[in-house]
């Protein structure tokens, strides 16, 4: 009996979410990264955060790491191993407690916590997801890493590089609100890398989609002796 459309369509959610999840984190490790080095240097709200640079770099550290977990994460889904469900679980699960800790502290030390916030707020979400996936009934339809009559793995490859490449590639405008300081979308400064990482993820999943989908090259199957003489 072959996999349910649904239970596919949602590993697939599951995958593609995963993968967001990542991009954002490590994007938010990165972007702290700025007022960690030099926190006097922004000015406003952000001078109060001076005496405890110490513990933004290990915001950056904790937060980049996590996004790194993320990132094997989904390669584990997407090649549907055993331990991929509790090693996303694991991560998403540590990348929401060093979001929950970055807002108490930053709305404690400078009375504003973005744009951490929508980092945090993407963990819990794909957190949230995972676990209604355990739920019974799902579960033995969704399961990650239990034998699958249907081979995701291009299709899910292809879909997450080309969302996360979207985000790359747009991050500067809708962040932009939460980043500017002082007339500078700081979002933004980031543009020719963002550009070039963007831009390559799509182009590779959308490659990647077409190969899955049979649309670029299909695979020939070879005509047994027997099927020519009954023919």
């Amino acid at each position: 009996m072959s996999d349910k459309w649904w239970a596919k369509v949602l590993r697939l959610v599951g995958i593609v979410l995963m993968g967001l999840t990542a991009v954002f984190t490590l994007m938010g490790g990165a972007g702290t990264s700025c007022v960690a080095i030099n926190p006097q240097g922004f000015g406003g709200s952000f001078t109060g955060i001076a005496p405890y640079q110490w513990l933004y770099i290990l915001f950056v550290v904790i937060t980049f790491a996590f996004g790194v977990m993320g990132a094997r994460a989904v390669l584990l889904l997407i090649r549907n191993r055993l331990n991929s469900y509790r090693y996303s679980v694991i991560a998403l699960i540590g990348g929401t407690i060093i979001g929950v800790i970055h807002m108490l502290v930053s709305r404690s030390l400078r009375g504003s916590s973005m744009p951490v916030d929508m980092v945090t707020y993407t963990n819990v979400l794909t957190l949230g997801v995972f676990l209604i996936f355990r739920f019974p009934g799902l579960w033995e339809q969704i399961g990650y890493g239990r034998p699958v009559q249907s081979n995701l793995t291009g299709t899910a490859g292809g879909l997450t590089a080309i969302t996360s490449g979207v985000i790359c590639l747009t991050i500067q405008y809708w962040m932009g609100a939460t980043h500017t300081i002082g007339g500078v979308n700081y979002a933004d400064v980031w543009h020719v890398q963002l550009q070039l990482i963007g831009w390559f993820l799509v182009v590779a999943g959308a490659f990647t989609l077409l190969l899955a989908e049979g649309i670029l090259w299909r695979k020939k199957v070879p005509i047994k002796l027997e099927t020519i003489i009954e023919g």
